[in-house]
């Protein structure tokens, strides 16, 4: 598509012919060129007026579609978190429990069931044995006396699990933590 400035019309463009078989005078063709120019110009800012405004359109609709997907995912992740959150300390009591040996055949089957629904929630466990201590992962309880500085810093128990969605933690670990000292 082309796009047509006004400085880009000479007169020698147009050509005018009378309505009635007769050679238009002189300077009723100058005005009548102007006229048009100036008709022509108008009608060009116009149509860029109006390309502007289309453009600024898409661009916000574009965002608009962006932030509502930004939206529709966090809002699914505070549900994910809700969830986990009310059924959490059920679970603690069931884990507790299985550790123990105290689970009834029935009650093995119900912790089956919220194992799989956390794991549809794609809820991750945080708190591993000799791991790295990470201070956004873990909340330390403790301290225990290591003997070597490899171990220094580094989960000697895990108290309560911890939990996380993604990047988002929903309960940090409980830990106790290696400390050498020489």
């Amino acid at each position: 598509m082309q796009e047509w400035h006004g400085d880009d019309i000479d007169s020698e463009d147009i050509t005018l012919e009378a309505e009635n078989n007769e050679p238009p005078k002189g300077g009723d063709c100058e005005k009548k060129v102007a006229k048009l120019k100036s008709e022509l110009e108008k009608v060009i800012a116009e149509k860029q007026e109006n390309l502007d405004g289309w453009q600024r359109a898409k661009a916000d609709y574009v965002n608009l579609l962006k932030r509502s997907s930004e939206e529709a995912k966090a809002s699914e992740l505070k549900g994910k978190i809700n969830a986990v959150e009310v059924l959490l300390p059920a679970f603690d009591s069931l884990e507790r429990a299985k550790e123990h040996g105290e689970v009834p055949e029935g009650f093995a089957a119900i912790a089956r069931q919220l194992e799989s629904a956390f794991a549809g929630l794609e809820l991750e466990e945080i708190g591993e044995v000799d791991t790295a201590f990470d201070p956004a992962l873990h909340e330390a309880f403790g301290q225990d006396a290591v003997e070597s500085p490899e171990r220094d810093e580094v989960l000697t128990a895990v108290l309560e699990k911890g939990w996380r969605v993604g990047e988002t933690v929903i309960r940090p670990a409980k830990v106790r933590v290696g400390q050498y000292k020489n």
